[in-house]
């Protein structure tokens, strides 16, 4: 749907409360989202959640009508690394949606953790998204937090905002490198043709920092790289990596339609390091994860 607004008070409100005054089945949290998702256009201009309206701002927003989901607990097996009162880290396998959305209400991150956890999980994403802080897609595997209350949620959502989070991945990307590591710097927003695509947006994007290093030059054109996270918008790694000329391999999305390798599920892409200060301790905890079989598999294929 998409929804225009215009702004005819002489006092300034905040963008969000404002959205949300006109459309109130929209919640403040899902509106902050579009925002961050570059949904919301002011006078044409991405915009802040914090954004004061001025007279005269024509605003636009952007958004899928909403649905009623009912999310329920389900059985499935999840790997959990750590847990504790405040806190899950668990290991998601390929081809897992984190939460329930249009075309996935079951068979998620969150089914899982509804059972597991019963009541036991913060409630500041709303119903369909309880305990989760950041998300991973669903063909990447790999390391995420989950908060049991709402103190852990706005600590560990604090420290996301501050990028002081740890997060490293493991991919396997096209074309060998002639430098050892490198820095991608640039901004990511909503692709200006197709809106389920990100791509780099120097007008409308927001400040997106990958930093990669090369762990192997890998045969057949492969490599294999360690990617860190500075920033942690929507694809970021597989739109920076495509930029500059490596796109993931099994990436469909970015990368080649007809990949050399068949019979891939997705990209190759894993969350394999994820460290952060413990929000009741005050202590720096870091998990690292094993690397999946099939990427295994993989890696010795290309060697």
């Amino acid at each position: 749907m998409n929804y225009n607004l215009e702004y005819n008070l002489d006092t300034s409100i905040r963008i969000d409360k404002y959205i949300n005054e006109n459309i109130p089945e929209l919640s403040r949290s899902y509106i902050q989202q579009l925002i961050s998702d570059n949904n919301v256009l002011v006078n044409e201009h991405t915009c802040k959640s914090n954004y004061k309206c001025k007279n005269g701002d024509i605003i636009n927003i952007s958004y899928e009508e909403p649905k009623e989901l009912n999310v329920v607990a389900e059985d499935i097996p999840i790997d959990i690394v750590y847990e504790d009162n405040s806190i899950l880290i668990v290991n998601k396998p390929k081809n897992m949606v984190v939460h329930p959305a249009a075309g996935h209400d079951s068979g998620t991150l969150v089914n899982a953790l509804l059972y597991h956890c019963k009541d036991s999980l913060s409630s500041i994403n709303g119903v369909v998204r309880p305990g989760i802080v950041h998300r991973i897609d669903m063909n990447t595997t790999g390391l995420l937090v989950i908060c049991k209350n709402d103190n852990a949620h706005r600590l560990l959502s604090e420290q996301l905002k501050e990028h002081s989070i740890t997060r490293k991945y493991h991919a396997i990307c096209y074309g060998n490198f002639k430098e050892s590591e490198g820095t991608v710097n640039a901004p990511i927003g909503r692709h200006p043709v197709d809106r389920k695509k990100m791509a780099i947006n120097k007008k409308n994007g927001r400040e997106a920092i990958t930093h990669y290093r090369v762990l192997e030059n890998l045969g057949q054109g492969f490599s294999y790289i360690e990617c860190t996270l500075e920033t942690g918008r929507t694809h970021q790694i597989r739109v920076h990596m495509s930029s500059i000329g490596h796109p993931l391999l099994g990436d469909d999305v970015y990368g080649p339609k007809n990949p050399k390798i068949k019979n891939l599920e997705g990209q190759t892409l894993h969350a394999k390091v994820l460290g952060f200060i413990h929000p009741d301790t005050g202590k720096y905890m870091e998990f690292d994860s094993d690397l999946p079989i099939y990427f295994r598999e993989l890696l010795d294929k290309l060697r």
